[in-house]
């Protein structure tokens, strides 16, 4: 039953369009799975007849569109986002944050794309705080392919692995995503332990503003 629900998927071109909206929606919406649609898209370009290089092509398309999205609506939600959630003593948090993203603004952006709930904060607050578009775009184009052919790569490997399995290929890559995901995360906690130890405040992709 579910190699045949693979076989039809794997053949049908509804799954890069399926890739590139769930690339593009989930900076808006983080629940989506974007990433497990794309590594599941690169196990079935070993089962069918996807291509790789289109997978990557769509899914980093629909990343970048996101992001775009997400920052042009944080420049147009700028003054009532401050108003609301930055009033008086709050007003600290924005500042340190616009620091933060003008001296590592590049790599934050770049790491946030691989942050599930970062990639949100980092788009949307980079248009809050109006960091120059030029510089965005840039740094998020390289993003967008870095993620999407990451992702792909990896579900292609978990396909070339468990080629007469592609349910154990999927399985394989998802754990790999997770381990990696667990150790960016875990060097994010312990550099923001380390500057709370040393008396300096960390800003990170993600973090509460308030």
């Amino acid at each position: 039953m579910f190699d045949s629900i693979l076989d039809a998927v794997s053949n049908s071109a509804w799954t890069y369009l399926i890739c590139f909206g769930l690339a593009y929606g989930d900076v808006l919406f983080p629940v989506l799975p974007s990433e497990t649609a794309v590594i599941t898209a690169g196990v079935l370009a070993n089962t069918g007849n996807l291509n790789l290089g289109v997978i990557i092509v769509v899914s980093a398309c629909g990343a970048i569109l996101g992001d775009n999205t997400a920052y042009w609506l944080g420049r147009l939600l700028k003054g009532p986002v401050e108003n609301r959630l930055f009033g008086g003593e709050k007003r600290r948090h924005l500042e340190r944050a616009e620091r933060g993203l003008q001296d590592r603004g590049g790599s934050l952006i770049v790491i946030g794309r691989f942050i599930p709930g970062g990639r949100s904060a980092i788009t949307f607050g980079a248009g809050i705080l109006q960091y120059r578009y030029a510089r965005f775009l840039g740094f998020d184009v390289l993003a967008g392919i870095l993620w999407a052919t990451y992702a792909a790569l990896i579900g292609y490997i978990g396909g070339k692995a468990f080629e007469e399995s592609p349910f154990k290929g999927i399985l394989f890559a998802l754990a790999i995503a997770f381990a990696l995901a667990a150790l960016i995360e875990g060097g994010r906690w312990l550099k923001r332990r380390q500057a709370r130890q040393g008396g300096v405040a960390e800003p990170a992709p993600g973090d509460d503003p308030g």
